[in-house]
């Protein structure tokens, strides 16, 4: 008969006990703790950054104050200054980058796909900023894609152009003024998508306005999308920024601007509007939310567009475009 053998373990072994009389290794490995010190701060181990700086600051201190040149891999480290992020935007588009140019808007280089295909408009593109002594850089496509962005369509040509520079929006009425225009402005409530402000710029400069506004917070701003989308539009229209936008509107209230907000739900309609020959700023909202409350309490009078009932509500850039348009017809009667 066969003695068995323990439960785990290979047949036949026996396991041993350790000094508390507990079965297993764990008494084992309480042992091996026994005696160590708590882990020491970081400054206090010299090989640690943390103690490289404190012993360079040491030093410092010993020597009076004395600052002396870093040296070696323990010494502290130099403050370095801050790097500016870069804002530049990039223009993209073979129209969009030649009324850009046209326009002489500020930009710092023109970037070409290698191996393009020479059109008229390429060639007025190299011309012109040749003319500028503007730099003209050969890169490869993908390179292209990745500083237009991947899912921009820059047909093989890129100008970089600094951070945009906006106008102030009561400099930018007192401008048109002197000109001796009727004011014709669009203003953007909660508006985000800067493809919709591209096609805004686009139908303010075919339909004779002579400026966007844009509030400061919760609104888009002029970014290459929007450049892009204007189809070079922006470089002839100008876009002001308003650090209050509720503000701003009673600005040009004071200064006999008539303020139209666009909402399906206005109580005027858009057709014959009797305000179309007076100065006006149009107040387009978001395709969500609307025109906002205060923005709405603001509002000389809040326009609606006829549409079909199985049709919930217009694009933003669409609605613009259709009040610009009425108003346009009604001035040329």
């Amino acid at each position: 008969m066969k003695t068995p053998g323990p439960r785990h373990g290979r047949p036949g072994a026996v396991r041993k006990k350790s000094r508390g009389g507990q079965v297993g290794s764990g008494g084992q490995g309480r042992q091996a703790l026994e005696g160590r010190k708590p882990t020491p701060k970081a400054e206090d181990r010299p090989y640690h950054p943390a103690g490289k700086r404190k012993a360079a600051a040491d030093r410092y201190e010993a020597s009076g104050g004395k600052r002396k040149p870093a040296q070696g891999p323990d010494a502290a480290p130099r403050q370095r200054r801050p790097k500016s992020s870069d804002e530049s935007e990039f223009v993209t588009g073979r129209n969009s980058v030649l009324e850009a140019l046209r326009a002489a808007i500020p930009a710092t280089t023109l970037y070409i796909a290698s191996r393009i295909e020479y059109d008229d408009r390429v060639k007025e593109v190299m011309g012109i900023a040749t003319k500028r002594g503007l730099p003209i850089l050969e890169v490869m496509r993908p390179e292209l894609d990745r500083m237009a962005g991947f899912d921009s369509v820059h047909q093989g040509l890129a100008l970089k152009v600094p951070p945009y520079e906006y106008a102030h929006p009561i400099e930018l009425l007192e401008k048109v003024l002197s000109q001796g225009k009727v004011p014709l402005l669009v203003a953007l409530d909660g508006v985000t998508d800067p493809r919709n402000l591209g096609a805004i710029i686009r139908s303010v400069a075919a339909f004779g306005g002579q400026g966007v506004i844009v509030p400061q917070r919760r609104s888009v701003g002029m970014t290459a999308a929007a450049w892009k989308t204007s189809a070079g539009a922006a470089a002839r229209t100008p876009v002001a920024m308003a650090s209050n936008l509720t503000q701003t509107l009673k600005a040009l209230k004071e200064r006999g601007v008539f303020v139209l907000g666009l909402d399906g739900g206005g109580e005027v309609s858009l057709p014959g509007l009797s305000w179309a020959k007076s100065p006006l700023v149009v107040v387009v909202g978001s395709e969500g939310k609307g025109l906002s409350r205060l923005v709405t309490e603001t509002c000389d009078a809040v326009v609606s567009i006829p549409i079909a009932a199985t049709t919930e509500s217009l694009n933003a850039g669409i609605a613009a475009s259709v009040a610009l348009y009425e108003i346009a017809r009604t001035r040329s009667t």
